[in-house]
């Protein structure tokens, strides 16, 4: 590899929102993770130990104009641009975790392997049954 070789790597996954902070809090909690970095437009969350944007992370910007997506999807309404998925090792302890850390469960489901929740900002996303990933090797972020 050269100085001069093209080099990408993901530095975060960014989320819109109201308050940047008050949501990389949600998410600092539900993932055990820490804040290095916010102010009133921005904020990021990272795996402990790491720097900011050393190993991804996600950011929230604020977007004074959000508006929380409708799922699952109806014409007319807001959609969602994305989700994200967490792999999990007990589905039904992390749907409970998720809740104290201010989550709110989904109404319509669709699999018993995975929850469909809501994060404190309307955003949708999973909690994945994957006990197989966890005894990986290769998964990094326990």
């Amino acid at each position: 590899m050269t100085d001069n070789e093209l080099k990408i790597k993901m530095y975060s996954f960014t989320v819109d929102c109201i308050n940047p902070y008050e949501l990389a809090k949600f998410y600092a909690e539900l993932l055990k993770w820490e804040i290095p970095f916010h102010n009133e437009e921005y904020a990021c969350v990272g795996a402990p130990g790491t720097n900011q944007g050393v190993y991804p992370g996600i950011t929230f910007q604020r977007n004074l104009e959000y508006k929380p997506p409708v799922w699952p999807e109806k014409p007319e309404a807001q959609q969602q641009m994305a989700h994200m998925d967490f792999a999990v090792n007990n589905l039904e302890e992390a749907v409970q975790y998720a809740i104290h850390c201010g989550a709110a469960i989904a109404d319509k489901q669709f699999s018993d392997d995975w929850k469909v929740m809501f994060d404190p900002a309307g955003h949708p996303f999973c909690l994945c049954q994957m006990k197989s990933i966890f005894s990986s090797a290769h998964f990094a972020l326990l």
